[in-house]
């Protein structure tokens, strides 16, 4: 039996057959849809004798901490939730969960299960490891502390009554790469507060390097934004950035155990090493460096989030980095991005860092000619915004909806069948310094133009669905039976949008482009940077 346990829920080892964006299962209503849903498209990870072969790129930071800190490899496992009991017994004093979305108040389970009316599939497959391992401990009358960290451990120090129901003893929040071999023996003491609050952040020095392999190739290459978002708690963190030799040496021992690709995890992948800190333009030369010292690993280099001020401030930086990689009709880069709202007020009021080098005025301007850049290059942006933002009106929920009517004729006038996006509505969930306001439920608050920000956003992903999709099956054979059905599915979502904005009492309407908002990337030329435009 093993001294540390670490591990985490199901929907955190599934590789989803490999399909992009499925990885969003875990935010689906467990009990709205079919069971046979889930069985089928959630497909673990292997495990060598119950050890995880892949592992949450957290949990390989906390395991290659402990590991530093004088625990020895015996006394540290990282376990397949699945078999985590057998690795439980008379020696195991901390059993430690990393968590996303432990009880569904994530944005997008908020947006998909009606305000947490309906449990998503998550924070199910949560209870079930919690209780598992309690019975564990019940049976066999063992003394270890459960604790629960990741992400979404600020979840239970909300819903301390549920904490304690499930009991969970020990709740962290905060980074722990510089701490955790203190952290844990402190739990193992007995000295460990119920919620433990880590208010120092590690160094990028005292961040380890990962010891085993990462899921899917994940390598963090910044933590922390800088920029600032009220309502987002990764964007208030300092901002840290891994040395290109640290990146490498991860991507390499990914590779080397089999994972053929690198996910490049950043709030900001465009602000790797950026120098101006006033106006966040970025440092295109240390961005550009960083994908090619990737590319020397695997030819199959991604990133995962990007502003989409960045990429327009520096078009030759994106195109650069699409030649690095490949990216091509045959080879989409995918990225997700904040879009969160067409309102300039807006903006400036809760993220008045997010459209920088610009101004919050030029903000849909920005999202349009972003775009633009994006796609122009191959790159593919999945925006996400928000319902329900505190001061939130009726017009800037319109203005939304019809910046997305006028991005999709826009860029399919100028781009033809190279224009895609995706824009995804989530719920204002209270983080950051916005903590102190109220949860946004859908079904209790939706007004007019909330329905036709929500309305129209899914009408364009079914556009998506219809156009893109086929793109995605060459990649992925295990679609191809399922193109028929999403085709259909988004459809029928269409359809119950429309038929409940009619319960409330809302009707669609045509909604026309804003006027003179237009694609001039070319006549502006002159936001790329010219040592960058000019060496390309």
């Amino acid at each position: 039996m093993t001294r540390i346990v670490l591990t985490t829920d199901e929907t955190l080892t599934s590789t989803y057959h490999d399909v992009p964006l499925l990885d969003f299962l875990g935010c689906a209503p467990y009990n709205k849809l079919p069971k046979w849903v889930f069985r089928l498209l959630d497909t673990q990870l292997t495990d060598e004798n119950g050890v995880l072969s892949q592992a949450p790129y957290g949990l390989r930071k906390v395991e290659a901490a402990l590991l530093r800190d004088g625990f020895r490899r015996d006394e540290v496992v990282v376990a397949h939730p699945r078999t985590v009991e057998r690795f439980i017994g008379e020696d195991t004093t901390v059993v430690a969960l990393y968590e996303m979305d432990p009880l569904g108040l994530g944005p997008v389970s908020m947006m998909f299960t009606n305000g947490g009316r309906w449990k998503n599939y998550t924070s199910v497959k949560f209870r079930e490891l919690v209780e598992r391992i309690n019975r564990v401990r019940e049976t066999k009358n063992l003394k270890f502390k459960l604790v629960v960290g990741g992400p979404g451990a600020w979840q239970l120090d909300f819903r301390k009554e549920e904490r304690e129901r499930l009991g969970i003893d020990h709740v962290v929040i905060g980074e722990v790469d510089h701490v955790a071999g203190e952290l844990f023996r402190d739990i193992e003491s007995g000295s460990g507060d119920e919620t433990i609050f880590i208010k120092t952040w590690p160094r990028v020095e005292q961040i380890p390097t990962i010891v085993a392999p990462s899921y899917k190739g994940l390598v963090e290459v910044m933590r922390g934004c800088g920029r600032g978002c009220r309502f987002c708690e990764p964007n208030l963190r300092v901002a840290r950035y891994m040395p290109l030799e640290r990146i490498g040496e991860e991507i390499k021992l990914n590779v080397d155990n089999g994972i053929d690709h690198a996910w490049l995890h950043s709030e900001d992948i465009f602000l790797y090493r950026v120098e101006d800190r006033k106006n966040f333009y970025p440092n295109a030369e240390a961005v550009v460096e960083l994908f090619e010292v990737a590319r020397k690993y695997t030819k199959n280099v991604n990133p995962t989030h990007g502003a989409v001020a960045g990429a327009l401030a520096v078009p030759g930086m994106i195109e650069r980095i699409s030649e690095i990689v490949g990216a091509g009709p045959s080879h989409w880069i995918g990225i997700q991005v904040g879009f969160e709202t067409a309102s300039p007020e807006l903006i400036g009021r809760y993220m008045n860092n997010k459209m920088k080098p610009f101004s919050p005025e030029e903000w849909p301007w920005v999202l349009l000619n972003g775009t633009y850049v994006f796609n122009k290059n191959y790159w593919f942006p999945a925006y996400t915004t928000i319902l329900g933002l505190p001061g939130d009106t009726d017009e800037y929920e319109i203005m939304t909806a019809r910046l997305i009517v006028t991005m999709e004729r826009e860029l399919e006038e100028k781009l033809g069948n190279r224009a895609h996006f995706t824009v995804t509505p989530l719920a204002f969930v209270p983080m950051g310094l916005l903590r102190n306001q109220e949860f946004y439920r859908i079904d209790e608050m939706i007004t007019y133009g909330q329905f036709l920000h929500l309305y129209y956003a899914w009408k364009h992903m079914m556009r998506e669905v219809t156009r893109g999709l086929p793109a995605v099956m060459k990649n992925n054979p295990f679609l191809i039976p399922f193109y028929p059905l999403a085709r259909l599915g988004t459809r029928i979502v269409i359809k119950q949008i429309e038929k409940w904005g009619k319960s409330k009492g809302y009707e669609v309407k045509r909604l026309e482009p804003i006027e003179g908002l237009r694609v001039e990337v070319e006549e502006h030329r002159w936001y790329a940077q010219p040592s960058l435009v000019e060496a390309y």
